[in-house]
C-alpha cells in the first residue's frame, strides 16, 4: 500500500537505497572513470543526462558516498587523500543531502555546500577540491548574481579551474531563470574542450504513470497540447478539476489518508499581501503562496504547508504522493486551441533578469517562454501517484476536462 512506503526525502535518495542494474552498473562506470581520471591534469567531466524522476539523485548519493568511502580509508586508492565535495544550488535539496550525512561513516555535513560557497571559499584559498559532484546542474549560475554573491562569469567555469574530476546532473527542461540559462547545447559547448563521457538515463522512477501520460507532459511542457491519454496507468489517479476549491478538498483528503499531498501552482499571481502573506485566489479558492522554510525539514514534508500552495523553489527535485497543480494566467487556450503562453502575465520577476548574451528579440521571447513551460513541467512530474489540475483559462480547463468525460 502506497501509505507503507516511507514519505521522507532522505529515505528516497539514501545511499543505503538498492540500485536497479543499470544504475549500479552507471555507479561502476563513473567510479572507473573518476579513479583513472584522477591522477590526470583536470579537468575531466562526466554527465548523465536525464528529465525529472529519472532517478539521478539516488545515483549520485551512491556515487558520492563510495567517493568518500575510498578518500577516508586506510587502503590505498586512487581517491585516498583527495577533498571532494556535493554540490547543489537548491536550499532545500541541500538540507536533504545533510541530513542524510549525519549516520554515514564516511559523509561529513560540510561535505555538501552550496556553488558559491565553496568557489568563493576556493578563491580565497580556504579550501581546494579534487571531484565534484554535482546535482541539478541545471541550477549553475551563468551570469554574475550579486544577490548571491557570485561575480565570476559562469559557476561551472569557475568550479572547472579548481577540480580534477566533476560529475554532473543535467535536464535542460529544468531550467527555470534567465540567470542560470543553459540548454544542452550551451553545456556541451562549454565542455568540447575537455575529456568528458555522458550518459542518458531515460526510466521514469518517480511517476507511476504510463508512458503515455509521460510522453502528453513532455509534449506540453514543449507547448504542444494533446488530448490526454485515456491509459494513464493502472493505478495512477490523474483528475481535471474546473474548481480550485475542490482540487484543494482531494488533495487534502489524499493528504490525510498517505500524506505528503500538495497544492502547488505556476507564477501568474499579483502580489496581494495581507498579513505578510502573498495569497492566491481562484474563485472559492485562496491560499498563501509557501513560505521560506527555516527548518531542516523540506517544506513538502511539514505538515502546516498542506494549507500553503508550493512552488517551483520549494518542490523542484522532491516527490509528492499527490499533486494539485494550477496552471496560473501564463498559460491558456488561442481560438485555435493551440496553447499559448502569456509572458505579459507571468509575475516571477527574478526569472527573466536580462542577460547580455541574449539580445535578439525573437530569441529572447521564445527563451522565456520555455522557461514558463519548464516551470510547468517541473511541476506535473512532482506526483508520484497522482497529477490533479486546475487551469485558470477557462478555455483551457474544458478542454482538459474533456478527458474526464
Amino acid at each position: 500500500m502506497t501509505s507503507q512506503v516511507s514519505n521522507a526525502a532522505t529515505d528516497k535518495i539514501s545511499p543505503n537505497l538498492p540500485l536497479t542494474a543499470e544504475q549500479a552498473q552507471l555507479v561502476a562506470r563513473i567510479m572507473a572513470f573518476t579513479e583513472k581520471e584522477i591522477v590526470n591534469p583536470g579537468p575531466a567531466i562526466f554527465t548523465i543526462y536525464g528529465d525529472a524522476g529519472t532517478g539521478k539523485s539516488v545515483i549520485l548519493a551512491h556515487l558520492f558516498a563510495q567517493i568518500q568511502a575510498a578518500a577516508r580509508t586506510n587502503a590505498r586508492t586512487p581517491l585516498t587523500g583527495t577533498e571532494n565535495y556535493f554540490l547543489v544550488n537548491h536550499p532545500e535539496i541541500l538540507k536533504v543531502y545533510k541530513e542524510i550525512a549525519g549516520p554515514q561513516p564516511h559523509l561529513f555535513k560540510k561535505d555538501f555546500q552550496r556553488p558559491t560557497s565553496l568557489i568563493n571559499q576556493i578563491t580565497q584559498g580556504k579550501k581546494r577540491a579534487d571531484v565534484l559532484v554535482i546535482d541539478e546542474a541545471h541550477l549553475l549560475l551563468s551570469q554574475a548574481d550579486h544577490y548571491n554573491n557570485f561575480y565570476g562569469s559562469n559557476q561551472l567555469t569557475s568550479l572547472l579551474q579548481t577540480a580534477k574530476v566533476i560529475i554532473l546532473v543535467f535536464d535542460e527542461t529544468q531550467v527555470l531563470r534567465m540567470k542560470s540559462f543553459w540548454t544542452e547545447a550551451r553545456l556541451e559547448k562549454l565542455l568540447a574542450p575537455y575529456r568528458h563521457k555522458t550518459y542518458r538515463l531515460t526510466h521514469q522512477f518517480r511517476m507511476q504513470a504510463s508512458d503515455e501520460l509521460v510522453a502528453w507532459i513532455n509534449a506540453f511542457s514543449h507547448g504542444q497540447l494533446n488530448p490526454l491519454p485515456h491509459n494513464v496507468g493502472p493505478s495512477y489517479d490523474l483528475r481535471v478539476f474546473t474548481d480550485a476549491e475542490e482540487m484543494r478538498q482531494a488533495i487534502v483528503k489524499r493528504n490525510s489518508a498517505v500524506g505528503l499531498s500538495r497544492i502547488v501552482s505556476t507564477s501568474g499571481y499579483p502580489s496581494t499581501l495581507d498579513g505578510g502573506h502573498h495569497y492566491i485566489q481562484e474563485g472559492r479558492f485562496r491560499m498563501p503562496w509557501d513560505q521560506y522554510n527555516y527548518t531542516k525539514t523540506p517544506w513538502a514534508e511539514l505538515p502546516q504547508t498542506i494549507n500553503e500552495v508550493g512552488s517551483i523553489y520549494t518542490c523542484q527535485g522532491f516527490d509528492l504522493n499527490y499533486v494539485g497543480l494550477i496552471l496560473g494566467p501564463p498559460v491558456s487556450l488561442d481560438t485555435h486551441h493551440q496553447l499559448q503562453v502569456n509572458l505579459d502575465r507571468y509575475t516571477d520577476v527574478e526569472a527573466f533578469k536580462h542577460r547580455a548574451d541574449l539580445s535578439d528579440p525573437t530569441e529572447l521571447t521564445a527563451v522565456k517562454k520555455q522557461l514558463i513551460l519548464n516551470s510547468i513541467n517541473v511541476l506535473m512530474k512532482r506526483g508520484v501517484h497522482g497529477l490533479y489540475i486546475f487551469a485558470h483559462d477557462e478555455r483551457l480547463g474544458h478542454y482538459l476536462s474533456q478527458y474526464q468525460q
